[in-house]
């Protein structure tokens, strides 16, 4: 079975989440002789923010900065962390709960003056 354009029906639909999340949603479709159910999810991201973290110390001498990751959505976040720039550790992985606040340790340990 081919459908060319023409054949094609826009079904809008508005979506007005309160938090950042996973939300999956049904859609049932009903006529005299075809019934069809969609399955779609949409996620939600917050606003991209910006941060910007100045770290002073001595050389070979490590500093920390807890960064506070908040949860705010209806699941569970596993994240991934990705670091890039010499001297700059911290865990690969970070668990979130729902409703709460994480603090993410970034190490800065610089091996010359910089």
């Amino acid at each position: 079975l081919f459908l060319d354009r023409s054949d094609a029906v826009e079904l809008p639909i508005k979506f007005i989440p309160r938090y950042a999340g996973c939300y999956p949603c049904q859609i049932l479709l009903k006529s005299s002789c075809d019934v069809r159910v969609y399955e779609i999810e949409c996620v939600v991201n917050t606003d991209h923010a910006e941060a910007e973290l100045e770290f002073l110390t001595p050389a070979y001498q490590a500093v920390i900065q807890d960064i506070p990751i908040s949860n705010m959505s209806s699941q569970n976040w596993k994240l991934e962390a990705i670091l890039e720039g010499q001297g700059f550790y911290g865990p690969p992985l970070i668990n979130v709960g729902l409703g709460e606040t994480a603090l993410y340790p970034l190490m800065f340990k610089p091996i010359a003056e910089c």
